[in-house]
């Protein structure tokens, strides 16, 4: 997966890449999509959600920048697998959904593999988690009509954000932000399909 879908086109971080070597994405997918694990697609998860597309993982991974020291705040944990490669390569990960038997089954996809710098939230992401701001990165896997204002406050001067912005069955756009001086600047990266962020708890 990683040499044929990921190392083959424009990802060249070599920590993305290490990290996406180490995490076992069937650890993440459903029964009776094991066999599809390593394909590059999205997968459902239940409850109307997916696992994200390997190289889609590894594109928005790479556009954070991440360092080893970085906190990240990733809203939308779903299957956990995004999750768990923020994990490999930051120093801590708090990481927020709506869906609770996907925060449980992540969680203890996590705890398998001895992954411990991660913080579960049961919540509407897009309040963000303020007990914890400012965040040097956030990352948002799924798509909104806006970038929620709470996410903007919450990310660190200097700090990234990547997020899909678009409506749901329509053209969505991943967006990198950047913020300096208080000040936020936009740049599309790449056409995407998320399923949407939720408006509500």
């Amino acid at each position: 997966m990683v040499r044929e879908q990921i190392s083959s086109r424009d990802i060249i971080d070599p920590k993305v890449i290490s990290a996406m070597s180490k995490i076992p994405r069937e650890q993440f997918v459903t029964g009776k999509y094991k066999h599809l694990a390593y394909s590059d697609q999205p997968l459902p998860i239940g409850k109307n959600q997916t696992i994200s597309q390997p190289y889609v993982v590894a594109f928005m991974t790479q556009a954070l920048q991440l360092k080893r020291d970085s906190r990240v705040l990733e809203i939308g944990t779903g299957s956990g697998y995004q999750t768990a490669v923020l994990a490999s390569i930051a120093k801590e990960v708090y990481t927020i959904e709506v869906i609770k038997s996907l925060v449980d089954n992540a969680r203890d996809s996590l705890k398998q593999l001895g992954i411990k710098n991660v913080r579960f939230k049961h919540s509407n992401g897009r309040a963000g988690w303020q007990e914890f701001a400012p965040f040097d990165r956030i990352i948002v896997t799924a798509a909104s009509e806006d970038i929620p204002r709470c996410l903007q406050d919450q990310l660190a001067d200097g700090g990234l954000m990547i997020i899909p912005v678009g409506r749901q069955h329509w053209s969505q756009d991943l967006v990198l932000v950047t913020k300096k001086k208080n000040r936020l600047s936009k740049e599309k990266l790449l056409p995407v399909r998320f399923v949407p962020l939720v408006k509500k708890h």
